[in-house]
């Protein structure tokens, strides 16, 4: 298996699951993307980080990264290692006091949470960037209405192609997996 490193090129509000938020992720070589759903606390907290703004009380992730350099450990990476039912599952990769890399399973969100504090790479495995990533196609957009499941697989692809150009990730998902299903 083989990371490819991804950094966080947006962070929106979700249209499909409200209250939550889409964090998309770009591989730095191929432009992949992946879209990840996350929540409101998991949001906010990446990006006030983002956005640099000071709190007057730390955040859970800000205690936790505390507590990770007061125990003289430090956050090597993040890896997104597997894909299940559509949930992301990640690896913290510390570096020990001794010297010792220990991987942490935890959450996507939290994971990214982390990465943006400790300012360090975030990587994918290629079969989960393979197998989530949305990818434009080459079909010129035509308009289209009614249920996706009367598309064709061509009207289903310039359908993505639209709903990538309008950056909405969400719908691209749910299309791209359409398109999976059908193949």
């Amino acid at each position: 298996m083989e990371k490819k490193e991804v950094e966080i090129v947006a962070l929106n509000t979700s249209q499909s699951s409200p209250g939550n938020f889409s964090l998309v992720l770009e591989d730095l070589q191929e432009k992949k993307r992946i879209v990840i759903i996350i929540g409101a606390f998991e949001a906010q907290a990446i990006a006030i980080h983002m956005e640099r703004m000071q709190l007057p009380r730390p955040l859970t992730h800000d205690i936790f990264k505390t507590t990770i350099n007061e125990l003289g450990a430090t956050l090597k990476e993040v890896i997104i290692h597997n894909i299940i039912d559509g949930m992301f599952q990640a690896w913290l990769v510390l570096i020990t006091v001794d010297k010792h890399e220990k991987k942490i399973d935890c959450r996507a969100s939290d994971a990214l949470a982390l990465a943006v504090r400790f300012n360090c790479p975030v990587y994918v495995y290629d079969f989960v960037l393979d197998e989530a990533a949305i990818q434009e196609v080459e079909t010129k957009l035509s308009t289209f209405r009614g249920s996706l499941a009367e598309y064709s697989i061509e009207q289903l692809q310039s359908l993505l192609k639209d709903v990538l150009a309008k950056e909405d990730y969400e719908s691209a998902t749910r299309i791209r997996d359409i398109i999976k299903k059908r193949k």
